[in-house]
């Protein structure tokens, strides 16, 4: 019989009633040959978790538990396991599933597989269960998407890069981030400050891009050598075709002049964007890219690979997240959702306590 048979979890029972949590039991998935279970201890709160719960990115598989940031301890391991030994400390993100045979899955690309599963929110395969996610007791996890966490790392200082960090970090190492590089990031939220950070750790030039400057003391203490503030008047004029690489964490398109920002890449340098903000986007025209040639993408999370880099790095060069730690519970869920509505954070929440809610 499965330990434990069954997992508890923080449910939101839709869209109309998105700060109403309620403390449910809920049943797993299959346990599989190479599955952990994990205990949690704490995990992150993502914007994605507001996003889905709120119906900003329409139709979801309610009763929900979100959360995708994860740090726990493995209380059982699969006979075909060898990734992860029980009782180690290991963490979990936004992906949980993939062919792992396709092209894309063995180029490390498995985020970009046509199989992805999502931590929370997906029907896992030939059944009708809705995977859950770490505002709970337990989560099941192929161990490909269990990472070892680094000693020199907190708990609630790694659970944040999971989702955050690695969505940072990928298109970062993706597009030659380091030193000789001069580095852009758009948006100082939770995501934007792992940016800075990370070039910063990858021994990039880094430049914060913010609408004003009162996250410029901030973005300095990360590492940040340079400061824009999009509301100044010419504010791009002086770094004309002066970036390689420009990462975009914005999480609104409100009065977003595109042009004025592609403007600050060198002949082919490169915009990533990474913020899903919702609404209908921005507008691009083919003439935006004539003047330098630039180039416009996206990323999507990252690799195992590239996640276990990222935890050796922080662990390495100091990287901490700038994280606010809240009990987890019904009230100050609802209380961070609102917050997280009004980007009212610096720079990352991580639910912690789990003891109190779910026992020893």
């Amino acid at each position: 019989m499965p330990y434990p048979e069954k997992f508890t979890g923080f449910q939101v029972n839709g869209p109309d009633t998105w700060l109403e949590f309620h403390k449910n039991e809920f049943q797993p998935r299959p346990f599989g040959d190479y599955d952990v279970d994990i205990k949690i201890e704490c995990c992150g709160v993502c914007g994605s978790d507001v996003h889905t719960i709120s119906g900003g990115w329409g139709e979801q598989h309610f009763p929900l538990a979100v959360g995708h940031e994860i740090v726990g301890r493995a209380i059982r391991v699969g006979p075909k396991v060898t990734y992860v030994k029980e009782g180690q400390r290991v963490g979990v993100g936004a992906q949980s599933g993939a062919c792992l045979n396709c092209r894309q899955c063995k180029n490390d690309n498995e985020t970009y597989c046509r199989e992805q599963l999502d931590t929370y929110g997906s029907i896992w395969p030939g059944t009708d269960i809705v995977l859950q996610g770490g505002y709970s007791s337990h989560v099941r996890t192929h161990q490909h998407w269990v990472f070892p966490i680094p000693d020199a790392l907190p708990s609630t200082i790694a659970a944040p890069m999971l989702c955050a960090g690695l969505t940072a970090y990928s298109p970062l190492v993706r597009n030659g981030a380091g030193p000789g590089k001069k580095v852009g990031i758009v948006g100082m939220g939770g995501i934007g400050h792992f940016g800075v950070m990370f070039a910063k750790a990858l021994g990039a030039e880094v430049w914060a891009i913010s609408r004003s400057r009162s996250k410029e003391a901030d973005a300095r203490k990360m590492g940040a050598d340079g400061f824009l503030a999009t509301s100044e008047k010419g504010w791009n004029e002086p770094h004309i075709m002066t970036f390689d690489l420009i990462i975009s964490t914005a999480n609104s398109f409100e009065g977003f002049d595109l042009d004025a920002y592609l403007s600050l890449l060198d002949v082919h340098g490169k915009w990533v964007s990474v913020g899903l903000p919702e609404g209908e986007g921005v507008k691009v025209r083919s003439q935006t890219f004539l003047g330098n040639g630039c180039f416009f993408g996206s990323s999507h999370l990252g690799s195992r690979r590239e996640t276990l880099e990222m935890l050796q790095l922080a662990a390495d060069k100091g990287v901490k997240t700038w994280v606010q730690e809240v009990p987890l519970n019904e009230a100050n869920l609802a209380d961070i959702m609102k917050k997280m509505k009004k980007s009212d954070v610096r720079y990352r929440y991580c639910l912690t306590n789990y003891e109190e809610q779910f026992g020893a």
